[in-house]
């Protein structure tokens, strides 16, 4: 027996994604006010014009109302909030009154000092309503504003107290010249309240980085001239002494503390007696964060200088838990699934001392391996890492790492086992360089050259420079790096050299960062010996998700009899993306990939390239952005895929 169930309408029911409202009714937010709600409707309006005036002067009369208005919308409180209900009259009241300020403030910051501002409650001046006036429940608000004229700076001046020479002031004052060029604060330059404020910051900092810790403003003085519609602004200065850093007190309120007070204080890089610096402050603090052993690190200065000159400093540092683990998790349709666990532990020794053990699986059931679910199919990775920090300098650390790896792809598998150990030492905040001594063991067997070993040792080391501002998620910035290997291999008696470098950029359309264009360069080259002879794995290949997407991982290399493909000794690959922010922590990516591999050790631009383009999702997290990528080959053939979608975190680039 079988029944028919009838269509019927139903209600059309709310849909919400990650946060954000797609269809259907909105569900009422519950009012949380204390006393009676009261509500209000706003209007802005210009104050009343004179009649019979010259077109020029009414229309530069409408311009100016216009920017008023969109001046008082963009900071009052009443229109931010007009939608709310307000907790009774005196809220309503207190609302309105804060706006008085609110605007004048917006109408300063602009550079206009002749404002006139009128908010009126039930046609009365809110300024003139006692408190405790009862309002009825629904009241009327109008907001009139001129915003006045732009005042410009006729002086901009920065002094200081005092006139004997002091140490570094030659030196500032260049600098300070410049500095108040690019903010705003000279004679001719709109007098806006917010560069009067800069400049008044820039100045503190200034005598701070030459050691006068303690400088402060000892009298700002701003005349407006409403006739003339100028500004005359003066800073003044009190530098107070020079000072010198003095003892630091390491307090590490961790239960039970693990690392030695004093080694902490060392890798601070702060020395008793060096000239007071705010970038040497900033820069120890940086270094203890690098050591991923605190989870809070609070350096503060006396408030006075002591009268040897020396500014004692004070450090409270809390640990992070000794031990952590972890794992993650990648996909795409043609690689499969890709799985990672790792096992930390830090401060082994007492010295910020980290070691991690690490392993993971790849290629799970990926159509690159026909869905295989064969254990025997997959890449392998096993390995540890143990990094000493504050190896002869603050800024070196010494890092050893000894892994065992199977890679199995269409093109070969390769099995060893490698090692490595060297340093790692950075220079600022931005570049940083490492250098390495390699040994490996490994054993390839590929499509053309059968089974071969190989016993490799020699040296690694590169520089790195990252000013982004966000390395999961950049807007702005630059990433570039530079890596060189020579190495000897012993079974077949070459002695080679292999180089990358690579580049990043990221440009920011807007303040928000909503619409950012990146793009990305690489290149590679090996020399010394033929490709038969290198192993395959330290071959350049290119393609998958961090590479050229469309494409399978490492599966394009230059292509032998019977559509066997193989590494070759060069490389060059580029991509570039549009990531455009839709609403709220969701954007969308438009990306085209494009990379060649060469036979030879430089690349060979007359061979084709390969070429992939698609589209992305992305939605951001504390950790990064999820990230979701549909990738098409563009000029596909025997053997690829037809399309590629990639899951992860963070960005491709």
């Amino acid at each position: 027996m079988s029944f028919i169930t009838p269509l019927l309408p139903l209600p059309a029911a709310a849909f919400t994604l990650f946060g954000v409202h797609i269809w259907g009714k909105k569900p009422d937010k519950a009012v949380n006010i204390i006393g009676e709600a009261k509500y209000y409707s706003l209007s802005f309006a210009p104050f009343a014009q004179r009649e019979n005036v010259p077109e020029a002067k009414a229309r530069a009369v409408a311009a100016r109302s216009a920017l008023s208005i969109k001046l008082a919308k963009a900071n009052s409180l009443l229109w931010a909030e007009r939608k709310k209900p307000v907790a009774g009259s005196g809220g309503v009241l207190a609302k309105a009154r804060g706006d008085y300020n609110r605007l004048l403030a917006a109408f300063y910051a602009a550079g206009r000092y002749g404002s006139v501002i009128s908010i009126t409650i039930n046609g009365q001046e809110a300024a003139n309503i006692p408190y405790g006036t009862e309002l009825p429940e629904h009241n009327e608000i109008v907001i009139r504003v001129d915003s006045g004229a732009q005042y410009y700076f006729d002086k901009a001046e920065l002094g200081r107290i005092g006139s004997s020479p002091l140490a570094g002031e030659a030196k500032l004052q260049k600098k300070a010249a410049v500095e108040q060029k690019e903010i705003g604060y000279v004679r001719g330059e709109p007098a806006q309240s917010g560069v009067i404020l800069a400049a008044q910051a820039q100045a503190i900092e200034e005598w701070r980085q030459q050691g006068y810790a303690k400088a402060k403003i000892a009298e700002r003085r701003v005349i407006a001239d409403h006739a003339a519609k100028s500004v005359d602004a003066l800073i003044e200065v009190e530098p107070g002494r020079q000072a010198h850093f003095g003892a630091l007190t390491v307090r590490n309120i961790s239960a039970p503390p693990h690392m030695d007070s004093a080694y902490i204080a060392w890798l601070t890089g702060l020395k008793e007696g060096e000239i007071y610096s705010p970038g040497a402050l900033a820069k120890a603090k940086a270094r203890l964060n690098r050591l991923e052993v605190f989870r809070s690190v609070t350096l503060s200065e006396a408030e006075t200088i002591a009268p040897n000159g020396l500014l004692p400093l004070s450090l409270i540092v809390q640990e992070r838990p000794l031990r952590r683990f972890g794992g993650g998790g990648a996909y795409s349709t043609i690689d499969g699934l890709g799985l990672s666990a790792y096992w930390l532990h830090r401060n082994l020794f007492g010295h910020g001392e980290r070691l991690r053990f690490e392993a993971s699986a790849a290629n799970i059931a990926g159509d690159r391996n026909k869905s295989s679910t064969d254990p025997k199919d997959y890449s392998y990775n096993l390995g540890g890492t143990f990094i000493r920090p504050g190896i002869i300098t603050p800024d070196t650390d010494y890092v050893a790492s000894l892994r065992a790896e199977r890679e199995v792809l269409d093109n070969y598998t390769a099995k060893g086992v490698y090692f490595s150990n060297g340093f790692n030492h950075s220079f600022n905040a931005r570049l940083s360089g490492y250098i390495y001594a390699d040994a490996a063991q490994m054993r390839i067997k590929d499509n053309i050259w059968g089974h071969r070993n190989f016993t490799i040792t020699g040296l690694s080391g590169g520089l790195l420079y990252d000013s982004r501002d966000n390395k999961n998620d950049a807007a702005r910035g630059y990433y570039g790096q530079i890596a060189a290997q020579p190495f000897y291999e012993a079974e077949y008696g070459n002695m080679i050299g292999k180089m990358t470098a690579e580049g990043r950029s990221y440009f920011a359309f807007d303040k928000k960062n909503r619409l950012v264009f990146a793009v990305r360069g690489k290149i590679g080259t090996i020399s010394g010996a033929p490709i038969a002879e290198l192993p395959s794995n330290m071959l350049f290949f290119i393609g998958g998700g961090g590479s050229v997407r469309g494409y399978a991982y490492r599966s394009i290399g230059i292509y032998k009899k019977g559509d066997k493909i193989i590494g070759g000794r060069s490389m060059l690959e580029g991509s570039a993306e549009l990531r455009a922010a839709l609403y709220g922590a969701i954007g969308v990516v438009g990306f085209i990939d494009a990379g060649i591999v060469g036979q030879d050790s430089a690349p060979d631009f007359d061979q084709n390239a390969k070429l992939g383009a698609g589209l992305g999702l992305r939605y951001k997290t504390g950790m990064g952005p999820l990230r979701l990528d549909v990738a098409l080959p563009l000029n596909r053939e025997r053997g690829d895929s037809r399309y590629g979608l990639y899951i992860g975190i963070g960005q491709a680039f």
